[in-house]
């Protein structure tokens, strides 16, 4: 998480959304760094905890940004970091798995560490499923995303990729896909409901 106090704005990293790159091309406009295991402080938690700090502290409030990717996507990005041969042997290694078993795990009850990977939905939403940040972007809406961050930021910059996961095929079975969608129908409806909107929802949040 990236906090610009001058600019009233705080990015929240959802993960598996580009976030190591948009950390490493605005860190100097930062005044604060949330890095390592405290870079995906998740939305509920901005609201909670950081945001009343930033106001006590410093007098700021900011709004919280945060990108979101279509699901079935995020997932699949997923399981092919995790594929990674740096992790094979690994409780967290996909290696071996199909993707449609990944996917099956990631759902179940109990999922095995190599799925343990939240949902974009609990990190950006409250317990009753409001949205907690005030501007949410689609993942494949970049030119918007960055046009807007220039404009707040008062200036341009480049995103270069990085953490990029390995090429890996992960087919994803019509079968399992439905089961997928059941399972996170709220997650999904989110992202048709941000698609909906053009790639950016705004839901400004009263300040206190």
């Amino acid at each position: 998480m990236l906090i610009f106090l001058r600019h009233r704005l705080a990015f929240l990293a959802t993960p598996k959304t580009g976030t190591t790159a948009v950390e490493m091309a605005l860190r100097p406009k930062a005044e604060i760094i949330f890095a390592k295991g405290r870079k995906h402080v998740t939305a509920q938690r901005y609201r909670a905890r950081v945001a009343p700090f930033l106001q006590e502290t410093y007098g700021a409030q900011t709004e919280p940004l945060a990108v979101m990717r279509d699901p079935v996507t995020q997932i699949r990005s997923w399981y092919r970091y995790r594929n990674a041969p740096r992790l094979e042997g690994s409780p967290l290694s996909t290696r071996g798995m199909s993707f449609d078993d990944y996917v099956l795990h990631v759902i179940s009850d109990d999922p095995p560490p190599a799925a343990q990977i939240g949902s974009q939905f609990q990190f950006l939403t409250s317990d009753t499923g409001e949205v907690l940040v005030d501007h949410l972007f689609a993942y494949e809406s970049q030119p918007d995303f960055r046009r807007f961050l220039a404009d707040r930021l008062g200036d341009d910059f480049e995103i270069k990729q990085r953490n990029v996961s390995p090429e890996v095929d992960a087919p994803l079975s019509p079968e399992v896909e439905a089961q997928l969608r059941s399972a996170r129908a709220a997650e999904f409806a989110l992202y048709d409901r941000l698609r909906s909107a053009g790639g950016y929802l705004h839901t400004p949040k009263p300040a206190g």
